[in-house]
């Protein structure tokens, strides 16, 4: 990989990074958290690269984006701990030995680093819109715990998300979660707080990128 040439296509397609992706998936699995596989990886890079392209941003830009949401949780197969913090050094050690430019280097770091709601917090567009894209990556299919029963509260909120949807409108300036919700599972309120950090980690992505945030369940407005 030289400079002129880093894709998104060609990190997606990098042994390494999915060595690591699946590993952390692997090692998360072990321990009974969600699914953070290449699918998780997949679907962050391409929404995140979706939210810059319906606000106007560049091409270059929105290519980060989706380099930035493919090796986000790289750093989970050291340790699910500080993964933001760990990711983001490994993910400057690939990065530099592919002779990326510094300034993107200093922008996917950045981004990898913040993506986290205990310490993280959207500093730029590209961090912005990764963060949009994990945390609203809510859907049944991601609960690994085969046993209802045994469902911790983050099992419980995912498994209940029967649909999920982001939209950003740019012309609304909205950047819009729309889920639907079994309450015989998990009430809204419920959802509301076990991923209140998280919501708000959404409300200021969204407001850099000069959206407001808006979250319906059930067709309930929540926020």
């Amino acid at each position: 990989m030289n400079e002129e040439k880093l894709t998104y296509k060609m990190v997606k397609e990098s042994e390494v990074v999915n060595a690591f992706i699946e590993k952390g998936n692997a090692t998360l699995g072990v321990l009974g958290y969600t699914e953070h596989s290449k699918k998780h990886a997949t679907k962050v890079a391409e929404t995140s690269g979706k939210i810059l392209q319906a606000l106007g941003y560049d091409a270059h830009l929105v290519e980060l984006a989706k380099i930035a949401g493919y090796m986000h949780d790289i750093g989970n197969c050291v340790n699910r701990h500080d993964h933001p913090h760990s990711g983001a050094i490994m993910a400057f050690t690939l990065l530099n030995r592919w002779n990326v430019p510094s300034e993107d280097i200093a922008i996917l770091v950045s981004a990898i680093g913040q993506h986290d709601e205990r310490t993280g917090t959207a500093v730029d567009p590209v961090s912005a819109a990764l963060i949009l894209a994990d945390k609203c990556d809510v859907r049944r299919n991601r609960v690994r715990n085969p046993i209802k029963a045994n469902f911790d509260k983050h099992d419980r909120v995912n498994y209940a998300a029967v649909s999920s949807r982001l939209t950003i409108n740019a012309a609304e300036k909205t950047a819009k979660l729309k889920i639907e919700l079994d309450e015989n599972i998990c009430s809204i309120m419920d959802y509301f707080e076990i991923f209140m950090q998280r919501m708000l980690m959404c409300k200021r992505a969204s407001e850099l990128l000069g959206l407001n945030f808006k979250l319906i369940a059930n067709g309930n407005k929540i926020c």
